[in-house]
């Protein structure tokens, strides 16, 4: 059977798509994470609840919004909140997903959104955490999706956005954050990765289609651990084309128009 063609945006979302189970939550943004959980939703976790940063609890997608407060994020919403009730839910643990993004990860999957360089001279200064620091202090399983390079997957931050698993086992705790949440998946344009347990270093559990590990060794810049068994994974099947072309963002917004 002929594998049919994707684009790497919606190899992305299908890949993420796959990370939430059904009877769970999710704080999303938009992009590939709105896309993603819609996905989901549609093929095999119809009851998964979406919040948006600024208040919008599972609304309906109908027509696809451009940022986390416009009114789109409201539409046929099962509530209307606002942005400090939101993060009071995740504080109370109740979000069990949290979608990231950020300028470097490091092996602990600590995140930087704020400077390259120096803090107070830098390189390059970032917009910032927003309500990062909250998802990744928070949610209970945090997924990051980001180009795969050295330049992003470095050994040490610039600086700590949004706290990861911090120096390795027990940071989290010792600095106050809720015992059991943390990074849980990375989603690159070269491989799914997730965390070693007993070190709380990144390793490598699947790579994209056509992609070897030796590639997403090189564009890491720190060392990998490696899964016992390192998969693939699977491009997006045919109902998860349909459903993104056609359903979820019918006019390419996200995807791109073919």
């Amino acid at each position: 059977m002929t594998t049919p063609q994707y684009n790497n945006q919606e190899l992305l979302i299908c890949i993420a798509a796959r990370q939430m189970s059904d009877n769970t939550s999710a704080f999303i943004g938009t992009g590939i994470p709105m896309l993603a959980a819609a996905l989901a939703k549609r093929m095999h976790a119809p009851n998964l609840v979406t919040f948006f940063e600024f208040g919008g609890v599972a609304p309906d997608l109908a027509m696809l919004p451009h940022g986390v407060g416009e009114s789109r994020t409201y539409h046929r919403a099962l509530a209307a909140l606002g942005i400090c009730d939101v993060m009071e839910t995740a504080c109370r643990g109740f979000i069990e997903y949290g979608f990231l993004g950020g300028a470097q990860i490091d092996p602990y999957g600590n995140l930087n959104s704020t400077v390259l360089g120096d803090h107070d001279l830098p390189k390059v200064r970032f917009p910032g955490s927003g309500g990062a620091n909250d998802i990744g202090s928070l949610c209970w399983r945090t997924i990051a999706i980001m180009p795969h390079d050295r330049r992003k997957f470095v050994p040490k931050v610039d600086f700590v956005t949004t706290a990861g698993y911090l120096g390795g086992p027990g940071s989290r705790e010792e600095a106050g954050l809720p015992p059991g949440t943390g990074p849980y998946r990375v989603v690159t344009n070269l491989a799914l990765l997730g965390y070693d347990e007993q070190t709380c270093r990144m390793k490598l559990l699947a790579t994209n289609p056509g992609v070897t590990v030796d590639q997403v060794v090189e564009h890491t810049g720190f060392e990998l651990l490696f899964a016992d068994e390192i998969g693939t994974n699977p491009p997006p099947t045919e109902q998860e084309l349909h459903l993104l072309r056609d359903e979820i963002d019918p006019t390419g917004l996200y995807i791109g128009k073919r």
